[in-house]
């Protein structure tokens, strides 16, 4: 094993164990809970320790400086701590130690930042606590309201501005405008660089998408008095709109999730008043993506006239065709001698990209599985990756 990928190890190994579920071996990491609270923490260590001073932004986001915060034209680079549900280990805090570790890479091979370095942290871009992915950086660009970020509220009731401590602080052109552009190192969510044998990948695109909650209202009754046909039962809606939902993807060659769900009262032996699920849908470009909610609100809608309920569609988040800056995407590409790829999955470079220039690497996961337990990346490709990211940052920042 390298030197890089042993100290990649010991690091690593640091945060390993906070907020994994014993049961599931996966992690509860929601944002501003304790466990990320913990590697808020360790993030403020990690940069003393290389002297790197913090700064908050008042929206969660944390930033550590090589170099003058003040200087601007800045190198920002990081991920973000916060997990879906028992996800995996690797999707975010892989970025965030793979920044640190370039920086000690590069500070020992004698490198100078003739443009300060950024190590951000960004809070919530799972929207696995208050629902809106890449909240943290939609604060950041103004990007979201900032009384709706306010308000948002997680399952039991806390709002976002509650968890924060404070009144989120919204866009700040002055710390955005320091920003010169933004190179995000995540695990590869899917297994391409499997087929193609290599340990890291250059981002070109994200695929539009978003999430969209469907209420499906009918009547509570009782499920031993209730005759069959005088139901008007959402679940059976609801199941409808899943299986339409799966048809209508494959039919388009995009992808429709529906992995979260709400029954109301929730109880055995009744049925239900109320069913809500999220849909999550995902497509290459943005007529697919439209021409796919639109059929399965239609097949909703349709079928909620043949079971006596009713239904109502709401928009939660949407993210356009991100392509990312195509001279820095070619120009890292050809750097790291490294293949060019598409992602399905959402983010904080998808929303900083309509700011300022951005790219992204990728680090091989060889079960290709990512948001789960068995999300995962070898030692040496993540100090592939880390070797990566310091090569790029060199050739953005100490130039």
């Amino acid at each position: 094993m390298s030197d890089l990928a042993v100290r990649f190890r010991k690091l690593w190994d640091e945060i390993a164990p906070v907020g994994r579920d014993s049961g599931s071996g996966g992690y509860l990491r929601y944002a501003l809970t304790e466990p990320e609270l913990t590697l808020r923490g360790w993030f403020r260590e990690q940069a003393g320790q290389r002297g790197m001073p913090v700064t908050e932004d008042g929206n969660g986001n944390l930033f550590a400086w090589w170099g003058d915060p003040a200087a601007g034209d800045a190198v920002l680079t990081g991920s973000h701590f916060d997990s879906v549900p028992h996800g995996g280990a690797y999707d975010g805090p892989l970025g965030v130690v793979s920044a640190f570790l370039a920086v000690d890479e590069l500070r020992a091979a004698g490198a100078t930042p003739v443009r300060p370095v950024a190590v951000a942290a960004f809070v919530e871009e799972e929207g696995g606590r208050f629902g809106v992915p890449c909240l943290g950086s939609r604060l950041l660009t103004g990007e979201i309201a900032v009384d709706r970020a306010a308000g948002l509220r997680d399952a039991a009731g806390v709002s976002f501005a509650e968890a924060l401590g404070d009144r989120p602080a919204g866009a700040d052109s002055g710390l955005l405008g320091r920003f010169a552009a933004f190179v995000e190192l995540h695990v590869e969510q899917g297994r391409a660089l499997v087929d193609l044998g290599a340990p890291v990948a250059v981002a070109s695109a994200i695929w539009p998408h978003g999430r969209w909650r469907f209420d499906f209202h009918g009547e509570g009754n009782h499920a031993g008095t209730t005759r069959m046909a005088d139901r008007r039962d959402p679940m059976l809606t609801y199941a409808f709109t899943v299986l339409a939902a799966n048809k209508e993807a494959r039919l388009r060659d995009a992808h429709a999730t529906v992995g979260r769900v709400a029954v109301e009262p929730n109880a055995t032996n009744a049925v239900p008043s109320k069913v809500t699920g999220w849909l999550d849908a995902r497509a290459a470009e943005p007529a697919t993506l439209d021409g796919l909610v639109e059929a399965v609100r239609a097949k909703a809608t349709e079928r909620a006239k043949r079971d006596g309920t009713e239904l109502t569609c709401t928009q939660e988040s949407a993210t356009p065709l991100v392509e990312f800056d195509g001279g820095l995407a070619d120009r890292l590409a050809a750097l790291l001698d490294a293949p060019v790829l598409p992602t399905g999955a959402g983010h904080d470079a998808g929303v900083l990209a309509a700011h300022l220039p951005t790219a992204m690497l990728f680090v091989r996961n060889p079960t290709g599985v990512s948001h789960s337990p068995a999300e995962s990346a070898g030692d040496a490709d993540c100090a592939a990756g880390v070797a990566a990211l310091a090569r790029v940052l060199e050739e953005l920042a100490c130039r």
